[in-house]
């Protein structure tokens, strides 16, 4: 573990962030189409309940979120829970973390940018009256040939990206902001039409609605952790990320389950079956007064959800650094450019990959893929936290989650629960998943491991990450 903080230490990664931007980082990645969109398909699994999923979820997370601010304190690296599996679990379990987390990003990036295509159609047919055809604004499937929107946000994301770390934290503090007025902007025209007789009954579907509906939002969580993933660009990790994480989760739960009474309240939990832009068709189907508020909606969705696919897509690279940072995958994935301080080519090469992604497959397939991938790594981090209390007692920890072991074995129980709800062929399509990464790890992981090396732990100490070639650091772009 002393090496990886060594490591953080050396970063060739330039530390701009303070408390502020990481918890806006967090809450960017967090805040967006699990409430915008999302909660369209979760409501018809849970009927009025959602509100309570919403909690449930929060929860889960909640737990998660207090092993994910110990150990981002004591290892404050650029890999999330990647890095804290290392340390604690050993290369292969880091291994496996690390493919889930490729997969809880990668595809959740790909699931925003799919809804992100849903509002600007949305907001098209509100202020113009006209919107793209099926065949190019969804996904083969849902009635498309090619989403060009979802590849289009993908895209202007990774430019942003590619200007460093400070000028994606500006443009990301504004999106915010922007999402924030929106979201507040909706519960102050939907309680206008609140009926509380919506929520009568409670359970329609009873406790295992209520836990679909859990597992299906928990896609809305999975974004809290992305300040970790900021641990080597952050000005004092050991303070300010355990800060941001829980300030953040904190924010968001209040922000969804504010939301999700507002919209139930004003609309039947049964029309909420088939809506894509659902927060702006509530407004269309029971608040009335034009089309005024479901532009403003929609323009607040579109920002909300580009905020989204940046902070999302930032941590997706971030991850990849450190994993090819210790070998198991690929170098030119650890390359920094000299005068952005941005792993250029990792940013280029993932992002082309989400765009192909998000132009091929439909939200509610992303959606479950990211909340299996999330809820596996989430529940090795709260084991990371276990572990590391008896195999390291007596290191610093600048913040120690409430009554462990409790706490964070009830973290792990909490995300056995909700993996339990998730369907037969979303463990299916996980399982082949985690084939797959097994597969990549023998035939390039072990091979390439610094961790396997000569030295062991010892050689990544003096094997930097390596920058772009002279041709790239003498490129003035």
């Amino acid at each position: 573990m002393d090496t990886l903080v060594g490591e953080a230490g050396g970063s060739p990664l330039r530390r701009t962030m303070g408390v502020a931007q990481l918890t806006l980082l967090s809450v960017g990645a967090t805040l967006g189409t699990g409430i915008f969109v999302v909660l369209g398909q979760a409501v018809p699994e849970a009927g009025p309940a959602v509100v309570v999923s919403f909690v449930l979820a929060g929860v889960t997370a909640l737990f998660s979120a207090l092993s994910y601010a110990e150990l981002a304190g004591m290892i404050p690296g650029s890999g999330s829970s990647y890095s804290y599996a290392y340390a604690t679990l050993g290369e292969l379990v880091a291994w496996v973390c690390g493919w889930c987390l490729i997969l809880e990003y990668g595809v959740s990036v790909a699931a925003v940018a799919v809804g992100w295509g849903q509002y600007v159609n949305e907001l098209l047919d509100l202020t113009f009256g006209v919107t793209l055809p099926d065949s190019l604004s969804a996904p083969p499937g849902a009635g498309g040939t090619l989403n060009i929107p979802a590849a289009l946000i993908v895209v202007l994301a990774m430019v942003v990206l590619l200007r460093g770390a400070r000028e994606s934290a500006v443009a990301n503090t504004i999106m915010v902001g922007v999402k924030i007025a929106a979201l507040v902007l909706f519960c102050a025209v939907a309680f206008t039409a609140f009926r509380a007789g919506n929520f009568h009954p409670l359970f329609p579907l009873g406790a295992a609605g209520m836990s679909a509906g859990a597992a299906s939002l928990f896609f809305s969580y999975i974004g809290f952790d992305a300040a970790s993933t900021a641990g080597e660009e952050a000005r004092n990790p050991q303070r300010d990320l355990p800060r941001a994480i829980i300030l953040s989760l904190v924010l968001v739960t209040a922000l969804y389950v504010l939301v999700a009474v507002a919209a139930l309240g004003a609309m039947p939990w049964k029309q909420f079956a088939g809506t894509e832009a659902t927060l702006s068709e509530v407004l269309v189907r029971s608040v009335g007064g034009g089309s005024l508020w479901p532009i403003l909606l929609s323009v607040g969705a579109v920002v909300a959800t580009t905020s989204v696919v940046l902070t999302v897509q930032y941590g997706q690279i971030r991850i990849l650094f450190a994993m090819a940072r210790d070998g198991l995958v690929p170098p030119l994935f650890a390359k920094v450019h000299p005068r952005t301080g941005v792993p250029r080519a990792n940013t280029v090469i993932v992002s082309g990959f989400i765009a192909v992604l998000a132009a091929l497959v439909p939200l509610g397939s992303l959606a479950d893929a990211t909340s299996i991938g999330t809820l596996f790594a989430f529940m090795l981090v709260n084991l990371a936290v276990v572990l590391l209390r008896r195999r390291s007692p007596g290191t610093s920890r600048s913040f120690r989650v409430p009554f462990s072991p409790v706490t964070p074995l009830l973290g792990v129980g909490f995300c056995v629960y909700m993996l339990g709800s998730l369907g037969a062929d979303t463990w299916i399509a996980f399982g082949a998943w985690l084939a797959a990464g097994l597969v990549v790890y023998g035939l390039y992981g072990i091979r390439h491991s610094k961790l396997n090396g000569p030295d062991g732990l010892d050689s990544r100490r003096e094997d930097p990450a390596p920058q772009e070639d002279s041709a790239l650091q003498e490129d003035p772009a």
